[in-house]
This record gives structure tokens, sequence and C-alpha cells, in this order.
């Protein structure tokens, strides 16, 4: 997730960061910003490069878990995106 981030532009990176902010200090939000995918949740954050990227994450003990972050090319979140945060969010639980 570090190593995503990272290799974003500096202004993608500030958007992301600004959404995550608003997610932490409004915890809970619904749409636009959030929405269920069942075992965690999405962050939708337009770019400034007029891309939309994907932050899923999950609330475990009252903490916001960052599981996998990824720019969105098609409308349907891709399973091996989703199956990699399910996975993580189940190492976390252990």
């Amino acid at each position: 997730m570090r190593d995503w981030l990272r290799s974003l532009h500096d202004a993608d990176r500030q958007a992301v960061g600004l959404d995550h902010m608003r997610v932490q200090y409004r915890w809970p939000v619904g749409m636009p910003l959030c929405r269920s995918l069942g075992d965690g949740l999405w962050v939708r954050t337009s770019l400034p490069s007029n891309r939309i990227a994907r932050v899923l994450f999950c609330v475990q003990q009252g903490r916001i878990l960052v599981l996998h972050g990824f720019i969105k090319k098609t409308q349907k979140t891709p399973p091996d995106d989703l199956a990699l945060a399910r996975r993580r969010n189940r190492e976390f639980k252990k």
C-alpha cells in the first residue's frame, strides 16, 4: 500500500490523504465517499489527474485499517484486488 501511494503524483497523494482525513474525522460516513463491500469499505477519490482511486479499508476496534489501494479502470472492483483486501483483513483479525 505504501509503495502504491508513493507512486502517485503529489496532488493525487494529497487528494487520497484528504479523503482519508474526512473518513477518520466523520466516521461513519456514507455515499458518495464510502460504500460497503461486505467485509470492508471503499473510499472514492477523484484524483486531480482525472483518474479515480479506490482505497479499501476496514474498521477494527475503533481503528481504520487501510488494506489496499488501486486506480480504478473498470466499473466493478476487480476480484483480485477485492480478494487481496479481504485476505489482509483476515490477517489483521488474527
